[in-house]
């Protein structure tokens, strides 16, 4: 293995088909196909399945690109640093469940790290797909929830997958609301006071099991239900409909503006919000920056 084959394996990738990976590269598309099918035998692995329209990555394809990715970043770092080689393109990317504070991390780590280039990324997406996309190394950290309900599935996925969690904080539950909803002026709510109002939740597509429901109480039957898939929409219709959603309370105003009021939701429950990571690699240099500025921000919130 080269480094060389390993920038040919996630340009190919990048590109959807050998001919167009070649040309970026300035080889000739035999000595390219040449190299993959070298490395492919040195591990025993099928990278690429060919198709008609050009390639796509196998399971294991995908496993073996989010290690070459890491491999290449690293290197290109250490030639940064030591080698005084030209700045490169600076990559990274975070999976995370609805939270401002994690927006505010990433915020803190392109101020610190961004250089004049750079691809940095932050996924706000479904439960499951955090805990793939760390496990398949699309994303160097997650960010997510467990409590008592959904922690034994979710471990018991995070043990399948090499992944560990590390706590960032404890959150009591909350629940957001417009500032105009009666709920606001309250110091606490019941369960019962939500009923008359329409619940709003982050849809989880094909994997839409109570488990990996980015709210508490998700079982418990509710007349209303609205899904959404992003944070605006959410916080439209919170003040739109009067509607609420239950959370961990956590919420920066200068990110999402002051029509949205947090209120504690008297519940025995709890949210235990943290960060999930690779047990074979070792966090980058913007990994453990975007970690450190997790710390920093998530303690700021709950002080």
């Amino acid at each position: 293995m080269t480094l060389t084959q390993l920038k040919y394996i996630i340009e190919v990738a990048e590109s959807g088909t050998i001919s167009k990976a070649a040309e970026k590269l300035y080889i000739a598309q035999p000595s390219l196909t040449a190299a993959i099918k070298e490395l492919e035998a040195e591990f025993g692995i099928t990278i690429f399945s060919r198709t008609n329209k050009g390639v796509i990555l196998t399971a294991e394809g995908e496993e073996f690109l989010g290690y070459a990715r890491q491999v290449i970043s690293q290197t290109n770092l250490m030639e940064e640093r030591y080698c005084g080689a030209a700045a490169v393109r600076h990559q990274f990317c975070v999976s995370t469940q609805h939270y401002s504070f994690a927006v505010e991390a990433f915020v803190k780590l392109l101020k610190e790290h961004g250089g004049d280039e750079y691809d940095f990324r932050i996924r706000e997406t479904q439960t499951y797909e955090i805990i793939e996309d760390v496990a398949k190394l699309k994303s160097e950290v997650g960010v997510l929830f467990l409590n008592q309900f959904n922690e034994t599935v979710l471990r018991k996925l995070f043990k399948e997958r090499d992944l560990k969690f590390t706590t960032l904080f404890i959150a009591k539950p909350h629940v957001f609301v417009g500032a105009e909803n009666p709920l606001a002026r309250k110091k606490s709510v019941t369960l019962e006071d939500l009923e008359p109002y329409p619940r709003l939740s982050y849809e989880q597509g094909d994997h839409n099991a109570f488990y990996f429901s980015e709210e508490i109480l998700s079982t418990r039957e509710s007349k209303r239900d609205i899904m959404v898939s992003d944070r605006a929409t959410l916080f439209n219709l919170l003040i739109g409909l009067n509607g609420y959603t239950i959370c961990s309370g956590v919420i920066n105003a200068e990110l999402n503006g002051e029509n949205i009021i947090a209120v504690p939701l008297d519940v025995d429950d709890y949210m235990e919000i943290g960060y999930l990571t690779h047990k074979k690699v070792i966090p980058g240099k913007f990994a453990e920056s975007y970690i450190e500025a997790l710390k920093q921000y998530t303690a700021q919130a709950t002080e």
